[in-house]
């Protein structure tokens, strides 16, 4: 057997270039069209998440709309309560009060005392338009 020793006369002999392997390749190829296509997806994601939380069905404009059907039902809501406290204080007082009993049956009924005349004037007719 004989021993090969490099000595420094001699020089290896240059390698051939061997293209890419392939995995390099594939992974120079992801790095040049897949982050900028993840990036386009992440942005078109992301507007339509913004689309929705505006316009979506329990969005923002739906927010608004039942925020301000919310005030005017709450409007509504105080009105009829201050009806309803008025006509309580109605009620009480022709329960208890003979004057309020007396007024009303004059004025809704048309009732009269003996000796009274009552009068009952038309309603104006409405005037006629040319």
């Amino acid at each position: 057997m004989t021993d090969t020793k490099t000595t420094p006369d001699t020089k290896p002999a240059p390698a051939t270039p061997s293209p890419d392997p392939m995995p390099k390749r594939a992974i120079d190829w992801a790095d040049k069209v897949w982050r900028p296509a993840g990036t386009a997806l992440a942005v078109i994601l992301a507007l339509l998440l913004g689309w929705h939380v505006v316009n979506g069905k329990h969005g923002l404009n739906v927010w608004q709309q039942k925020r301000v059907e919310d005030r005017q039902l709450q409007h509504e809501i105080t009105d009829l309560e201050q009806e309803n406290a008025q006509l309580r204080l109605r009620i009480e007082r022709l329960k208890s009060d003979p004057d309020a009993i007396e007024h009303e049956a004059r004025e809704k009924l048309h009732y009269a005392k003996p000796g009274e005349v009552i009068y009952t004037l038309p309603t104006p007719a409405p005037p006629a338009s040319k």
